[in-house]
């Protein structure tokens, strides 16, 4: 084989340094690259932000391996990459699905370095040179890595696979997704009766927890809360990954829920945890649609800023259903609500009593009654919302009124920082 150009490591350094400059771009783009290729890792948002957490500090750990020439040796799998196979395993998708990712990913990696390798217009030989070198070590980065988060997936998978819950949790997922169930079977595997009414329920933490206590704390406050609704029997809680679980709240044969009840227990109790739930429904299709109610919801709930601690489906229904890209709705509230999107004080007193103007009605005496303010300050807000908007308040009030109650909910993530 023959020798290394002497000046190749310090124009692979080179190359390092200038698709680092773009770091946030070409994680973000690798990600999208795998997410796109691989069926298998779509429509999860928990597993997709680890993805890219994961794509993140690969592509920032190997860019730093390439510009420093660290020999391999040294390298550790990053954690965010440990942490995304312990997911994985979690939730029954495939290692080779895993697998399939650093491949893929590898591959949209180096072409962001070879096109930057390109612009060099180093002469053929160094060009060459470097190129071999990129690829060497880079295989041999992916290499090390994988090996080490197959170790992690496997004994994860173990783990899981032996636990009574995560036996349930396949049960779950085959009521959830197999048209015809026998009930006779799936009543007794479960240990919950399908034939009632249920409430779904998907409650979590916003950060990783030590020891299982995670899943603990989720346990208790499910059970807490069936308690307090009175149901007839224990509920169905099935962990999801160490910090989400899935619950149905056996409600026999009521359909009533005191949602007042429901939302003081979460409220009271450890602050972290946070719960969505769905509609009440009956049956096995009852159990798939209250589930993808709540699911829908945490969906909206972790995007909204700061996460509320307790949302019902019913509440948040019309947003929920329209949020299914957070970008999108960003974009068409903006439409909506033109200058009066922007996260200060000003532009939320106006949001707000715009908001409780429509929704009772278009009168200023009942606004001001619902805000203890004065009729003519009233006015003067909803006029100068008015002039903010360029347009009237009750034009076109329908998609002004969604605005509102979705930027209600989500907070700064639908606003601008400052005025455009």
């Amino acid at each position: 084989m023959a020798a290394e150009h002497p000046e190749a490591a310090k124009q692979l350094s080179v190359v390092a340094e200038n698709v680092g400059s773009h770091l946030p771009e070409v994680g973000r783009d690798v990600a999208e690259y795998v997410i796109a290729e691989i069926p298998e890792l779509k429509g999860d948002v928990t597993v997709i932000k680890i993805l890219q957490a994961s794509v993140a500090e690969n592509v920032a750990t190997l860019l730093h391996v390439f510009e420093n020439d660290i020999p391999l040796e040294r390298i550790e799998g990053p954690a965010a990459a440990l942490e995304y196979a312990r997911r994985l395993a979690q939730r029954g998708i495939s290692l080779s699905a895993m697998v399939r990712a650093y491949r893929i990913g590898h591959w949209r990696f180096l072409q962001w370095c070879l096109d930057e390798l390109k612009r060099q217009d180093a002469d053929e030989d160094l060009a060459t040179a470097t190129n071999r070198r990129m690829l060497q070590v880079s295989f041999g980065y992916i290499d090390r890595v994988t090996e080490h988060v197959i170790v992690v997936y496997q004994l994860e998978r173990d783990h899981w696979l032996l636990s009574q819950t995560a036996a349930r949790a396949a049960r779950v997922r085959d009521i959830l997704t197999e048209k015809n169930v026998d009930l006779n079977w799936a009543e007794p595997a479960l240990g919950y009766r399908l034939r009632q009414h249920h409430l779904g329920l998907v409650a979590w933490l916003p950060t990783l927890t030590g020891g299982g206590e995670g899943l603990a704390l989720l346990d208790r406050i499910t059970n807490e809360i069936a308690r307090k609704l009175g149901c007839p029997a224990r509920p169905l809680f099935v962990p999801r990954d160490a910090i989400l679980s899935w619950g149905w709240l056996p409600l026999g044969s009521h359909s009533d829920v005191f949602w007042k009840q429901l939302s003081d227990v979460v409220e009271r109790s450890d602050p972290s945890v946070h719960v969505c739930v769905g509609s009440v429904g009956y049956g096995i299709e009852g159990f798939r649609s209250t589930h993808r109610q709540a699911v829908r919801t945490q969906e909206l709930a972790a995007a909204a800023d700061p996460a509320p601690q307790f949302t019902d489906f019913s509440t948040v229904a019309p947003i929920a259903l329209m949020a299914t890209n957070i970008d999108d709705m960003r974009a068409w509230v903006w439409g909506i609500l033109g200058p009066l999107a922007v996260d200060d004080e000003n532009s939320a007193r106006l949001r707000e009593t715009a908001q409780i103007f429509l929704d009772t009605g278009c009168s200023y005496t009942a606004t001001a009654s619902a805000q203890i303010l004065h009729k003519n300050t009233v006015q003067y807000r909803i006029r100068k919302a008015e002039e903010i908007m360029g347009r009237p308040v009750q034009k076109g009030h329908t998609d002004l009124e969604v605005a509102l109650h979705a930027v209600h909910y989500l907070g700064s993530t639908l606003l601008r920082a400052r005025p455009a």
